[in-house]
C-alpha cells in the first residue's frame, strides 16, 4: 500500500498530478529536523509505554542511519514518497522492515510538518542573527574608520547640511539593531512545539507533548491543538521581518550605488564586489549593491504571496499551506547570501576623501547656519531664511559658492550680513556645533560608536554561540 495515499484511494495518482502535489523536491532540506522530531517522538512513546523499548531503539538506530546517508549525499528524494516525511519513513522501512510502521503512532503529518518548520526556522534564525550581528559590526567598523570624513547630508536627494560620514553609517547601524531586536523577539515566539496536536484534535494515546518539547529543547507547547497545526504566524512574521530588514539593506545599497558613480565619487567599491561590462571597458558596476537592492522586491513578494495564501484558509490544515516552504526557504537563502557578502563589501570599500573635500563648500549646505547667525543678531528666522535664499540664488547664477564671496559684493547684495560671519561656515565648524546626544558633532558620534561597541560586546556570545 502507498503510505501517502492510504487505503481510501484505490487508483494510483496521475503522474502529472504526482509532480504537481509533491513537495519533496523543495522540503528535502527539512530531513535532519524531521529525524530530530521523530527521535524525540519515539523516545516519548517508549517512555509512556505506548511502544516497546526495543522497537524504539531499532527505529532510532534506523533514523540515525537515514540521517547519515543524507549527510553523506547518499540519499536522493523519491517522488513516489511525495514529501520528506514519507521519504524518511520509506527509507526507514527499507532499513529495519515493518517495525518502521510504529513510527507514526500518535502523530499526524500535520503536527509533524509544523514541528519540522519550527525547528528549521529556529536553526535559520540563529544563523541569520549571527550574520546580522556581523552586519552591525561592519557598520560600526566603518564609522570608526571614517570619523574624520564630512559629507553633504541630503534631504529630497538635495544637499542639505554637512554631516559626519560616520554619523551616516551609524544611522544604518540603528536600523539593523532594531532588526536584530525584532529577530530575537520572533525567535522567542517561534520556540514552541506543536507535536502532540495530531491532525487537529490531539490523540487518544496517553502521550506527553511536554516531554517531546523538553527533548527537543523547545520552550513551550502550543496551548491549542487546532492552532498548533494551522498556525503559520511564525512564518509570516519571519517574512515580515525579512522584508523590513531588506528594505534597510536596499536603502543602504542604493546609497552605495549612488556614491560609487562618477557624479558622486564618494566611495570606490573593491574589485571583489564589482563587475565589468561586456562592451564598455571603462565600467565598474556595483553589482553586489544592485542585486541587494533588487532582491528586496523578491523578498517582499514572497511575504505578500504567503499572506495572500493564508488569508482565506479555514481551520485547521489545508494543502495550500504547502506554499509556505518555497517562500520561506527562498527568503532564508536570499538573506543568507546578502548578509554574508555585504559586510565584507562595506569593510573593503574605499572612501574618496579628496573628492569629498572638493565637493564640500560648493553646495550651499552652510545656508541654514548662516540664517541662524542672522537670527542670533536679531533678525526673525523667516527674514533670515528669505535673505540667505536670495544670496544663494545670486551665487548659483554666478556659479560661485559661499567661499567665493568678497566684502564688497556682500555689502551690495546683503549689507545685513557681516563678511566675518562667513568664516564660521566651514563644514568642520558647522558639524561641531551639533552637540545633542543624537547629533553629528564628532564627540557625540564617538559616544554613539562607543555605545555601539558596548552593544556588540554584550551580544557577541548570544549572536555567535549557536550560529
Amino acid at each position: 500500500m502507498d503510505m501517502a495515499r492510504g487505503p481510501r484511494l484505490t487508483m494510483k495518482l496521475d503522474e502529472k498530478a504526482a509532480h504537481f502535489t509533491a513537495s519533496v523536491f523543495f522540503d528535502w532540506r527539512l530531513l535532519p529536523f524531521d529525524i530530530q522530531g521523530s527521535i524525540a517522538h519515539v523516545t516519548m512513546l517508549s517512555e509512556q509505554g505506548i511502544i516497546k523499548t526495543d522497537d524504539a531503539h531499532t527505529i532510532i538506530t534506523g533514523l540515525k542511519q537515514v540521517l547519515e546517508e543524507w549527510q553523506a549525499g547518499q540519499l536522493s528524494p523519491r517522488l513516489e514518497w511525495e514529501d520528506v516525511h514519507m521519504n524518511v519513513e520509506g527509507r526507514l522501512n527499507e532499513i529495519i522492515g515493518p517495525v518502521s510502521g510504529i513510527l507514526h503512532t500518535a502523530r499526524s503529518r500535520n503536527d509533524q510538518v509544523a514541528l519540522d518548520m519550527h525547528l528549521y526556522m529556529l536553526d535559520a534564525g540563529l544563523r541569520l542573527k549571527a550574520l546580522l550581528y556581523d552586519m552591525i559590526a561592519a557598520l560600526v567598523d566603518r564609522a570608526h574608520e571614517d570619523l574624520d570624513v564630512i559629507i553633504p547630508g541630503y534631504t529630497h536627494m538635495q544637499a542639505a547640511q554637512p554631516v559626519l560620514l560616520s554619523h551616516h553609517w551609524m544611522a544604518y547601524k540603528s536600523m539593523f539593531v532594531r532588526d536584530y531586536a525584532r529577530l530575537e523577539e520572533w525567535y522567542e515566539r517561534t520556540n514552541c512545539s506543536p507535536l502532540g496536536a495530531g491532525a487537529l484534535t490531539g490523540t487518544p494515546y496517553p502521550t506527553r507533548p511536554e516531554r517531546t518539547q523538553e527533548l527537543l529543547g523547545l520552550k513551550v507547547v502550543y496551548d491549542n491543538s487546532i492552532d498548533a497545526v494551522s498556525d503559520r504566524d511564525f512564518l509570516m512574521e519571519f517574512l515580515s521581518w525579512a522584508s523590513l530588514t531588506m528594505v534597510h539593506m536596499s536603502r543602504l545599497a542604493e546609497e552605495l550605488v549612488l556614491w560609487s558613480t562618477q557624479e558622486f565619487g564618494y566611495i570606490r567599491i573593491a574589485d571583489e564586489y564589482s563587475t565589468g561590462s561586456s562592451i564598455m571597458p571603462q565600467k565598474r558596476n556595483p553589482d553586489v549593491a544592485e542585486l541587494t537592492r533588487g532582491k528586496t522586491g523578491r523578498v517582499i513578494g514572497r511575504m505578500q504571496g504567503l499572506f495572500t495564501t493564508m488569508k482565506g484558509l479555514p481551520l485547521a490544515y489545508d494543502s495550500d499551506m504547502q506554499e509556505d516552504k518555497e517562500a520561506v526557504f527562498d527568503v532564508v537563502d536570499t538573506l543568507d547570501g546578502i548578509l554574508t557578502v555585504v559586510p565584507a563589501m562595506l569593510r573593503t570599500l574605499r572612501v574618496q576623501r579628496e573628492r569629498i573635500l572638493k565637493r564640500l563648500g560648493n553646495d550651499y549646505t552652510a545656508a541654514t547656519d548662516l540664517a541662524d547667525l542672522l537670527v542670533a543678531k536679531g533678525m526673525t528666522f523667516r527674514e533670515a531664511h528669505h535673505l540667505v535664499g536670495k544670496i544663494v540664488g545670486f551665487l548659483e547664477g554666478l556659479g560661485k559658492g559661499f567661499h567665493d564671496v568678497d566684502r564688497d559684493w556682500l555689502k551690495d547684495v546683503a549689507p545685513a550680513i557681516d563678511p566675518q560671519w562667513l568664516q564660521h561656515l566651514r563644514p568642520a565648524e558647522l558639524v561641531a556645533k551639533r552637540q545633542q546626544s543624537m547629533a553629528t558633532a564628532p564627540q557625540r558620534v564617538k559616544e554613539q560608536i562607543d555605545a555601539a561597541k558596548i552593544w556588540l560586546s554584550r551580544h557577541k556570545e548570544s549572536a555567535t554561540e549557536n550560529a
